[in-house]
């Protein structure tokens, strides 16, 4: 009996060992060939400009090539589900979103566990939104274009990112806490709701900051109103929702970076130490604090016990709203 208790224990011993074996060796060869980074999202908004960030300073660290991969569709759950079914190797990784990750679960139809269906490497960081309205609507302010809006035949049309978007939850918040009603308009990316608002073809919306921040110098758009609780560093003279008459309304994107489930936690611990570093570095934090980004560089642990609370959040917040596939 006793021998056999040593056999089944050196037996189990031989198999850690192993494991730690093929971990380390796993860890020291990554990445062995090119890695694809699917972005949700058209080019020129905020998920698209982060990794694309990453994914220069990745392969100068790495040494070998981090292909950046728009994939837009159905806010985020093309791509998504895409990634949900690679090959959990490290090779194809995922600049992860609110909207997809964990807006979508609550709306959408979708073909992925939110949770399950993915490893957490690193949360990159929270980015404000911003109400935007052409410079043609004669309002200055979110109290007056509110009073404005009531005072319409017919609701405005108020452009978002997509049905379940983190600008769609944010337009339907302000909707429900400023009593006033808006007509929901789908646009592919925060660049075209921008240059739909600068031509004059649509009244306002809700952007990402890092998006508006080549509209700033445009004299055809104003912006009124951060949608976080406190006001951007990026842009200090321009008010919170909540300081415009909106008590309480507090709302923000954030990104982070995302693996298929399944992927070695080896690769996973690599990818966050070359992440974590990048963020870290200097210039890829004045970058991206310039276009009003708030770093957050965590671990993987850290950010999945963020992405389960946001999980439930925003399902409480899409059925408090009513919102629906349309």
């Amino acid at each position: 009996m006793k021998l056999a208790k040593l056999v089944i224990s050196g037996t189990f011993t031989l198999f850690v060992l192993g494991m730690v074996f093929v971990a380390s060796a796993v860890a020291q060869t990554y990445p062995i060939k090119a890695i694809n980074f699917v972005i949700p999202y058209p080019p020129g908004g905020a998920s698209d400009i982060i990794a694309r960030v990453l994914s220069e300073k990745m392969q100068q660290a790495y040494g070998q090539p981090v292909v950046p991969q728009n994939r837009p569709g159905a806010n985020g759950n093309i791509a998504t589900e895409f990634v949900a079914k690679a090959p959990p190797d490290g090779y194809t990784i995922i600049m992860g979103n609110v909207g997809p990750n964990a807006i979508n679960p609550a709306v959408y139809p979708h073909k992925f566990d939110p949770i399950k269906g993915f490893e957490t490497i690193v949360q990159t960081g929270n980015v404000p939104m911003v109400l935007v309205v052409s410079a043609s609507l004669p309002v200055k302010n979110v109290a007056e274009l509110l009073t404005y809006a009531r005072a319409q035949k017919d609701p405005m049309i108020f452009a978002t990112g997509g049905t379940g978007s983190a600008t769609h939850l944010s337009s339907a918040l302000l909707s429900q806490m400023g009593k006033v009603k808006f007509i929901h308009v789908q646009y592919k990316g925060d660049p075209f709701t921008l240059t739909d608002i600068a031509g004059g073809h649509i009244s306002l919306g809700f952007v990402t900051l890092p998006a508006l921040t080549p509209f700033l110098t445009n004299e055809k758009i104003k912006v009124l109103a951060v949608t976080t609780a406190q006001r951007s560093p990026k842009l200090p003279n321009i008010p919170t929702i909540a300081e415009s008459g909106v008590s309480g309304y507090d709302s923000s994107s954030w990104g982070g970076v995302m693996a298929p489930a399944g992927t070695p936690p080896a690769v996973i611990a690599s990818l966050n130490k070359q992440i974590v570093s990048i963020l870290n570095q200097p210039d890829v934090k004045d970058r991206l604090e310039q276009l009003g980004v708030d770093i957050v560089a965590n671990s993987p642990a850290e950010f999945r016990n963020f992405l389960e609370i946001e999980v439930i959040k925003w399902a409480t917040v899409v059925k408090q709203t009513g919102i629906k596939l349309e």
